[in-house]
């Protein structure tokens, strides 16, 4: 169950800096965990958690395998994609299998690096991003319409479901003529599943990456702070990087990462926050599992309960799933480890609908 982020981004706005220090990244993670695999466009990031190694040193746990999210870098967006300039087409599909969108967004001034509209407004191009997302969407719907209303005329399963999808469809194609993407429309919760069918580009939530000059790693700057505005705005989250300084620390052995992130005002790296964002955008959640073997963190998504949280495992757990033995991380911690919280009586047994909680250590009783 991999979670993917699409980075895009006009060009010229360190997106490509900021992609080649996540594969440095990733290909450093690889050395050290196993299962990071590199793809042209692709990273795939361990999620930063101490929470794991601290488990892991009560666990005496051999090894440590964190949880991982997947960044996919999206080429070719510019203005007229929607209609197949640039690399287009190929943009469209690929952003279409993506759970949600970076967005890179330029907030520097360099007269050595060009602007594609020869001014810096981070706001305007956040808007032409949008509006070639919401083109694409609204000619997708369009298409869809007719065929819809003869189906919805006939009778019996089929034509309700298209009812049901007509009513989505046209809620959708009222925003997006509003210039309002279409993750605004407001549904109700046995909508999710059928309104994400509809594939929109819109629909992904959106984490803004603003891409500041290395003076203002640490704070931001005047740029960041307008594209902060226009994420509360709208909902959508908002981190502030240095594309220069992630490249730059990507390329240092470990241990020198410490000493460079401190002398330049930092405390941990901006792609750490970025990982981060992105997981929290996703409402994603972490449980453990902990052994001498290997202490492991686990994603689910919030609310996911007990049996499918075992099934992120292996599918014979959520198929011979009895109960979850489930210890809080606070009552692990302190209990120092497992028979601790156990002869405290902090050990729960757990069934099928319990709600797995974010830091739940868990092992999983089932029957094969």
């Amino acid at each position: 169950m991999g979670f993917k982020c699409g980075i895009v981004g006009l060009p010229n706005v360190g997106k490509s800096t900021l992609f080649n220090a996540l594969t440095q990244t990733a290909a450093a993670q690889a050395a050290n965990y196993p299962f990071c695999t590199i793809e042209p466009n692709v990273g795939e990031i361990a999620v930063p958690d101490e929470r794991l190694d601290t488990l892991a040193l009560l666990g005496k746990s051999e090894q440590i395998i964190p949880t991982r999210i997947t960044f996919v870098d999206i080429a070719g967006l510019v203005k007229g994609a929607s209609k197949g300039e640039g690399l287009g087409n190929q943009f469209l599909a690929t952003i279409r299998e993506v759970d949600a969108i970076v967005h890179v967004v330029r907030c520097f001034e360099d007269d050595d690096i060009t602007h594609v509209d020869g001014k810096i407004d981070p706001v305007a191009d956040i808007d032409t991003i949008e509006t070639e997302l919401m083109l694409a969407d609204l000619e997708s719907l369009e298409k869809r319409v007719d065929n819809l209303n003869k189906k919805a005329k006939g009778q019996g399963e089929e034509a309700k479901e298209a009812k049901e999808t007509l009513d989505l469809v046209n809620r959708s194609l009222a925003l997006l003529k509003d210039g309002k993407p279409a993750r605004l429309v407001e549904r109700k919760v046995e909508e999710e599943k059928l309104f994400h069918s509809l594939g929109l580009l819109t629909s992904a939530p959106v984490l803004y990456a603003c891409n500041v000059e290395e003076a203002s790693a640490a704070s931001g700057n005047k740029f960041s702070k307008l594209v902060e505005a226009r994420a509360k705005e709208e909902g959508a989250m908002a981190v502030v990087i240095s594309a220069k300084i992630e490249s730059e620390i990507a390329a240092l052995p470990a241990e020198e990462r410490k000493d460079y992130l401190e002398a330049v005002g930092l405390k941990e790296t901006g792609l750490d926050r970025l990982v981060r964002a992105g997981y929290a955008l996703l409402h994603l959640r972490t449980y453990f599992t902990v052994g001498p073997k290997e202490a492991r963190a686990w994603t689910i998504t919030a609310g996911t309960k007990a049996p499918a949280a075992a099934g992120v495992i292996h599918t014979d757990f959520e198929r011979g799933f009895i109960r979850a033995e489930t210890i809080g991380y606070d009552d692990y911690v302190t209990l120092k480890g497992e028979a601790g919280a156990r002869d405290a009586g902090k050990l729960r047994l757990e069934g099928k609908d319990y709600v797995v909680a974010d830091g739940d250590v868990m092992h999983f009783r089932f029957a094969t």
